[in-house]
């Protein structure tokens, strides 16, 4: 996973579409234990298909014609089961500090009050709309437009740091990666994309009417007649239309440089008339800041104008359905029910609604995560793994080393500073060395809403309170039980939750083969980010910094443009391309990440040559490594989320993650005596490292 910027623990409400209200399965019960699925599952292969022309069907089959899609989920994976089997063990963490009501540590008491709070659907319903009641109020309460800056900072400390006109928060400054500054970020919008406002199609007009009339439906939930709900949707689609005309595409957003543009106060506020910026930071506990990295400077033009052209009403019509949005998982089944079925059902084919223990587990982790991974380290993580994880990975950094070095398109010049780089990455692995602090979120035990507000609020001042302060390099941006892992390009440095060094991804009962495959594969592909089309445009020390020759500069994207062009000719759904330009670093990490863990693979097999043995279940070591690496990529996916995909997420699918690598790789092509011209031995092969 890439991160040009923060991940955000504390999760909006907006955000937590997925955690709305249902009835719990009755069936379902916590895990005391993990279930144990090995790290290469022969049941999951089709060994009828021809690894040489379809290798993903040969090394998933099994696992795609058994694991359709659930009714709660919009995709399944081997990820997303994992992630499943990490929430159950954790529900069974939670469940009992709920009933627990002595000897709890402070931090203890926190999650489980939490938790239980959120398991309480009978007060839910009770509250029906009550904790939306004060936000509506603070809004209605505006006189002038003057008022506008106060109520806006207190909605997104409250609710959520960009889903209100704009985003503001801190992050590590482009040009000094010591420095945290200000960042004032595009935002504002209802839909997934600022794609869904613009596109001409009959799909997406057919999406912007749904979601229009989901708006009202809303509004009429607040009292509204229909023909004044009507009208206030059009309001707020006029307005967040305008603001996602003024937006960048995702791809334009890959280039850190379109995202770079540092000015003091008095430039933003030239650039903003009519919006008071010295009222709001000192509204959102920020006064006296005079650097901001203004990300979007067109857009806040744009918000400037949408101010000076819309009434006061229109405003107040705006900020009213992004409360609404931002809380209805919160609230009763009144609100939640129509939000899910549009957010999740039209947008996403979500059939049903997950039980209520998944999405409480999952709110958990997001506002309290490390307090919650505490308990799952403790359980779940020994120092021999973690260990085990730090070996393969030095083995995978010594990889890259050597590739580097081998490589003929690239000087001297340039090699040195790659490899200047190389050395300084930090590798996080499992967990943070210290854990956070939560002491200042208060929890109640019978105030789910409010909890979640206080989460969010906890969470966003955190992080704008990193302002102007020293830099902490040691934080996390993902929590210990996360079935996932990250590169930070300013951080420089690579993230291994312990949630995703558990087996099938992770095995440690396994033989080495699959292992690095799969984790040695992801940790190759996480090493690459640094030197991907945007992570090779940052520094050793994090900084935003041109440190190629302008020949090797030239080298590396023709490379890359192979991808680009490779990637292209691939069908998500119906007829809708990839986008290889938005997908480009992360083919070419998944490339180069296998190449590394490849390398990584022979280095071990060359220390312990007794693993170099005849057949297991029928596949030798170098075959075994290949359908070790597809299988964590096993995938079904619905229409209609395939969709969404295909405009917001910089991954391809999982089959394509599979094939699309495989074939530029002659190892494969020999592990599997694959005949030139078959589709999985490729006349031209693409490789960047």
């Amino acid at each position: 996973m890439r991160h040009l910027t923060r991940i955000a623990l504390g999760m909006s409400l907006a955000s937590a579409a997925a955690f709305a209200s249902a009835q719990s399965t009755g069936a379902e019960r916590p895990a005391t234990s993990f279930p144990y699925t090995p790290g290469l599952d022969v049941t999951s292969m089709d060994k009828s298909a021809d690894p040489c022309i379809d290798f993903y069907q040969y090394a998933c089959g099994g696992w795609l014609k058994n694991n359709p899609v659930p009714s709660d989920q919009a995709r399944w994976s081997v990820y997303s089961k994992l992630a499943q089997d990490n929430q159950r063990y954790l529900w069974g963490i939670l469940d009992g500090l709920a009933k627990q009501k002595e000897g709890r540590t402070l931090t203890q008491q926190k999650i489980g009050d939490y938790f239980g709070a959120c398991m309480d659907e009978a007060a839910i319903a009770k509250r029906a709309n009550g904790p939306l009641v004060p936000w509506l109020e603070r809004i209605d309460g505006m006189a002038t437009a003057r008022d506008l800056p106060q109520v806006l900072a207190a909605l997104q400390l409250a609710l959520s740091s960009e889903d209100f006109f704009f985003g503001f928060s801190a992050n590590q400054d482009f040009g000094d990666s010591s420095r945290v500054i200000a960042f004032a970020s595009a935002g504002g919008l209802g839909l997934p994309d600022r794609d869904y406002y613009v596109k001409t199609d009959a799909h997406s007009k057919e999406l912007r009417d749904k979601y229009q009339a989901h708006i009202a439906t809303m509004f009429g939930l607040l009292g509204q007649e229909v023909a004044t709900a009507k009208r206030s949707a059009a309001t707020v689609m006029r307005i967040e239309t305008a603001l996602a005309k003024a937006s960048l595409t995702r791809v334009e957003q890959r280039d850190p440089y379109n995202l770079f543009h540092k000015m003091n106060l008095k430039q933003l506020q030239a650039m903003t008339p009519g919006f008071d910026w010295k009222a709001y930071l000192a509204a959102a506990g920020q006064p006296g800041v005079d650097n901001f990295n203004v990300t979007e400077p067109k857009f806040f033009k744009e918000f400037a104008k949408q101010l000076r052209s819309n009434d006061l009403a229109a405003v107040k019509t705006y900020l009213n359905w992004h409360v609404l949005q931002a809380m209805a998982p919160a609230l009763s089944p009144q609100f939640d029910e129509p939000h899910f079925a549009f957010f999740m059902q039209t947008l996403r084919g979500v059939e049903k609604q997950q039980p209520r223990w998944k999405r409480c587990v999952k709110l958990v982790d997001a506002q309290l995560g490390e307090a919650l991974g505490q308990e799952f380290v403790s359980r779940a993580f020994s120092p021999e793994l973690k260990e085990k994880s730090l070996h393969m990975t030095r083995q995978v950094e010594e990889a890259m080393a050597k590739d580097i070095e081998s490589l003929a398109w690239m000087s001297a010049e340039t090699k040195q500073r790659a490899q200047e780089k190389l050395g300084t990455i930090v590798n996080k692995i499992g967990y943070p060395d210290s854990w956070r602090d939560y002491a200042a979120f208060e929890v109640k035990p019978d105030d789910f809403a409010g909890n979640v507000v206080r989460g969010t609020t906890f969470e966003n001042r955190r992080q704008l309170a990193k302002i102007g302060k020293p830099l902490d390099r040691a934080e996390w941006l993902m929590t210990p039980p996360t079935v996932n892992a990250y590169f930070n390009p300013q951080m420089n440095d690579i993230n291994f939750p312990a949630g995703v060094l558990q087996p099938p991804l992770f095995d440690p009962k396994m033989d080495d083969a699959p292992n690095y495959g799969n984790t040695g594969g992801t940790i190759g592909h996480e090493l690459t980010h640094a030197f991907d089309d945007e992570g090779r445009q940052f520094d050793a020390k994090g900084n935003l910094k041109d440190w190629w020759t302008k020949k090797d500069g030239k080298a590396f994207e023709e490379r890359a443009q192979c991808i680009v062009d490779q990637y292209a000719q691939y069908t998500v759904v119906d007829d809708i391309k990839i986008n290889s330009k938005l997908t480009l670093g992360e083919d070419v990490a998944d490339l180069g990440g296998l190449i590394l863990g490849w390398m990584a693979w022979k280095t071990q097999m060359a220390s312990m040559p007794q693993q170099a043995q005849p057949l297991r279940d029928g596949l030798s070591p170098e075959q075994r490594f290949f359908v070790g690496y597809a299988q964590w990529a096993c995938e079904n996916d619905r229409p209609e989320n395939l969709r969404v995909s295909a405009a917001t997420d910089p991954h391809s699918p999982g089959k394509y993650r599979v094939n699309g690598v495989v074939i530029n790789m002659p190892e494969f092509e020999k592990a599997f005596n694959c005949k030139p011209g078959q589709p999985m031995a490729a006349v031209k092969r693409c490789r960047v490292w």
